[in-house]
């Protein structure tokens, strides 16, 4: 029988595994302790909608929708999307459920998004994000609020030293449309000189050409039209306002008058935490204000901000400061000691110490296993310390050696 060909990941996906996996899970955690320190609640939504939720909230002539969806029709003809982002279909079931009559909501989630876009260093095309929302606050307090749990996440990540905030305003609607008027003015009169990617989207969604990485692109936005000379006095006021809760609550950030996000929805502020330690690419955490978008999907006009980080990066960026997997490797040598440490392993894990308990092999390899998994100590037990009622601690940073009763195990290692 001809041997079959072992089956390959699909390009841009990945598995996760080993200390991988322990990042993934040691961000998550602490979004979740966040999350409720600042009181959201936890919300759960399809990963796939309709297509037409996000074709229509996140704009037909996004890059989004146009090229990176993954979208298919099912066996009853109907078309539909895995999610490409959260917050639309977040707003769909917003509206489906009536959620109106509880506002205002603090919304978090989390989970994975599919785009089919180029992979890159930290970007798939199944990736994972954690994701907050604010619903039903026209005020810039909510902004305030967002960007300070942001900050706070980033922080208790500890890798708040490594990212750097940046903020800008895309104004209200009536400022936006008047900028980006005067952006399609600009272009126009550089169309040569533009990359073929931005003369696709000079008329479809200029804004996102401020965003190129193309050095041709880069020279023209230098001195592009600002949005500041755009700003209605009303806009100014919100903005002045978000900088001016920022400093009090002492969050840094920088202003970044180019900086836009790409979807249709987004008004007034916009945000991205920036890294120079993933490459060019160095976003791990952006939103901003989008008070159009449930109106988008047919529900009345209502206020919202929101943000989302991607779970990889963070994990990436965290590298060797996620805790270690391990606090102690029990090693039983004997008969009734693989018995006894059974037991042993059982109680360590009841009172909160991460645990393994490895049986098999030379003392040799349980010892490489041991560090290998990063414990800070291996416990060995034999019949002579059954017998005195004990067990041996070696600690593997400093090679230090101990005995101690069985009793005092769980207080020692839980310090």
């Amino acid at each position: 029988m001809e041997r079959q060909a072992i089956p390959q990941a699909i390009r841009g996906t990945q598995d996760i595994f080993a200390a991988d996996a322990d990042g993934f899970v040691q961000v998550v955690a602490v979004f979740e302790r966040v999350r409720q320190l600042y009181c959201f609640t936890r919300v759960e939504m399809p990963v796939f909608e309709k297509t037409a939720v996000f074709a229509r909230s996140l704009g037909e002539t996004t890059d989004v929708v146009a090229k990176e969806m993954y979208s298919f029709e099912d066996r009853g003809g109907e078309s539909l999307t895995l999610r490409p982002e959260f917050t639309a279909g977040l707003a769909r079931a917003f509206l489906t459920n009536g959620w109106q009559q509880h506002l205002p909501l603090k919304l978090a989630t989390h989970g994975p998004l599919f785009r089919y876009e180029r992979p890159q260093k930290g970007r798939y095309r199944q990736f994972h994000q954690v994701d907050a929302e604010l619903i039903g606050i026209a005020e810039p307090a909510a902004d305030i609020e967002l960007l300070i749990m942001a900050d706070q996440f980033l922080s208790d990540l500890g890798v708040a030293g490594d990212v750097t905030l940046q903020l800008n305003t895309l104004g209200d609607q009536e400022s936006r449309e008047a900028w980006r008027d005067a952006l399609i003015t600009y272009f126009r009169d550089h169309r040569a000189d533009l990359s073929d990617d931005s003369q696709d989207r000079l008329e479809r969604n200029p804004l996102r050409i401020l965003d190129s990485k193309d050095r041709r692109d880069q020279a023209l936005v230098a001195v592009a039209p600002v949005i500041d000379d755009f700003l209605s006095g009303e806009a100014q006021e919100f903005f002045g306002k978000v900088t001016q809760g920022l400093d009090e609550a002492g969050v840094a950030w920088t202003r970044s008058p180019t900086l836009v996000r790409g979807l249709d929805y987004y008004r007034h502020t916009a945000f991205e935490f920036v890294t120079d330690r993933l490459g060019a690419q160095g976003t791990v955490l952006g939103g901003g204000r989008y008070d159009g978008l449930i109106e988008t999907l047919g529900g009345p006009a209502t206020p919202a901000v929101g943000w989302a980080a991607g779970i990889e990066r963070l994990a990436m960026l965290m590298g060797s400061q996620a805790e270690p997997s391990v606090v102690a490797v029990i090693i039983p040598i004997g008969d009734r000691a693989q018995l006894a440490a059974i037991g042993m392993a059982a109680t360590l894990r009841r009172t909160g110490v991460k645990t393994d308990l490895v049986s098999k092999g030379s003392m040799k390899k349980r010892m490489s296993r041991a560090n290998e998994a990063g414990a800070r100590c291996v416990i060995i037990i034999g019949d002579d310390e059954l017998d005195a009622g004990e067990a041996t601690i070696k600690m593997l940073s400093s090679g230090d050696q101990r005995r101690m009763a069985l009793d005092q195990l769980a207080a020692f290692l839980a310090t």
